[in-house]
């Protein structure tokens, strides 16, 4: 009980402490913004002009130096990219689908140029037969509206049926 006792007794004191310790500083400002204006009438400006030319003088150099090894030694910079394996061999891979992707779309024009050939064959067929009557469809029948012509008209016919 004396332990508990002596343990609150020093908590009770540290709290005192800690709260005049508080009171007794004086209150800051709580606007944290920099004043710069403040010192300002002691500062170098010879000295701010000299580090001004000394950061200006690095930036040329280390600029010009950097154009006359991209310009004279550029592989001292840029890195070899024979070396990387991985990547030649994929854009090497990459660039053997691309031909041939570009040699099949040869191939599938070729044969479209054909199929559009024909299509426009029967498409004259058709327009030189509208006079002795409908052309056979190449495809499957599209039901009893035909379209004739480029006329813009439709003629519903009938089937026929023949029952034997």
């Amino acid at each position: 009980m004396a332990f508990k006792l002596s343990v609150l007794l020093l908590v009770l004191v540290v709290v005192t402490v800690v709260v005049t310790a508080q009171r007794r500083r004086p209150a800051t400002k709580t606007n944290d913004e920099w004043n710069y204006r403040d010192g300002a009438e002691r500062v170098s400006m010879r000295g701010v002009a000299n580090l001004t030319q000394v950061l200006d003088n690095w930036r040329f150099d280390i600029l010009s130096q950097m154009k006359s090894l991209l310009q004279n030694d550029h592989q001292s910079l840029l890195p070899e990219y024979s070396r990387i394996i991985p990547l030649s061999e994929a854009l090497d891979d990459l660039y053997k689908e691309f031909n041939a992707l570009k040699e099949r779309l040869g191939d599938l024009t070729e044969k479209f140029t054909a199929i559009e050939s024909f299509i426009d064959e029967v498409k004259a067929s058709r327009a030189n037969n509208t006079g002795s009557g409908p052309a056979p469809a190449p495809g499957p029948a599209s039901g009893p509206t035909q379209r004739q012509g480029g006329s813009g008209r439709r003629m519903i016919r009938k089937k026929t049926t023949t029952s034997t």
